[in-house]
């Protein structure tokens, strides 16, 4: 008997965590719908950069968090290993596709860095932990991998002021826009019934 309950909850596990067709549909729709805003905000995000530079310099990190919640709401809405990764990386490649001022190849490697920082956080909670403070952690995770590649290849040489500034900035700004606003997202859409079909949104309609 232990052996078959031993088989049965194994089995749980990998169905909980193996990709479905309605997975890779929905995150590639969120995919390609954040890379459209993240088109929007790379002429966006030029107004607030202007006025926040000269204020302190490194404080633009503060604008950053547009460009990671793609990752971190693809995880909480899909639930699956590797949602992070995906969601990100695919947002990334509309970006550079439709056109960036980044270049192609730097915009699809900043998805894909950005991507694993988010993807990183739910792999230490074992793709079981999607509360609020996990979603934040994983904004943050986004940021700081973000900010460390954009130091080595947009920022190199600067001071250690700016350096501390501008990591302080982006993972804030991470954790706010990209963790707890995707959280709150994930939670508005798991409310209307729209996610039904996923973990997340039956967690949600069962609390409610």
């Amino acid at each position: 008997m232990s052996v078959s309950t031993s088989s049965s909850t194994t089995a749980k596990s990998r169905g909980r965590l193996r990709w479905r067709v309605v997975d890779i549909v929905v995150a590639s729709v969120l995919g390609v719908a954040s890379g459209l805003i993240f088109l929007l905000w790379n002429i966006g995000y030029l107004g607030p950069k202007g006025i926040l530079e000269p204020l302190l310099p490194g404080l633009q990190g503060l604008l950053d968090g547009p460009w990671l919640f793609a990752g971190v709401l693809g995880a909480l809405i899909i639930r699956k290993p590797g949602a992070a990764l995906y969601t990100e990386t695919l947002a990334a490649v509309v970006s550079a596709l439709v056109g960036s001022q980044w270049g192609g190849f730097l915009t699809l490697e900043a998805g894909l860095v950005q991507g694993l920082g988010a993807e990183l956080i739910f792999l230490v909670f074992f793709y079981r932990n999607w509360s609020l403070p996990v979603a934040i952690l994983a904004g943050a995770g986004a940021a700081l991998a973000g900010g460390i590649n954009n130091m080595l290849l947009w920022y190199v040489g600067s001071d250690t002021t700016f350096t501390v500034v501008y990591l302080i900035s982006t993972v804030v700004s991470g954790a706010v826009i990209a963790g707890a606003l995707s959280w709150l997202l994930a939670r508005g859409l798991a409310a209307t019934g729209a996610l039904d079909r996923f973990a997340s949104g039956r967690a949600q309609r069962a609390r409610v």
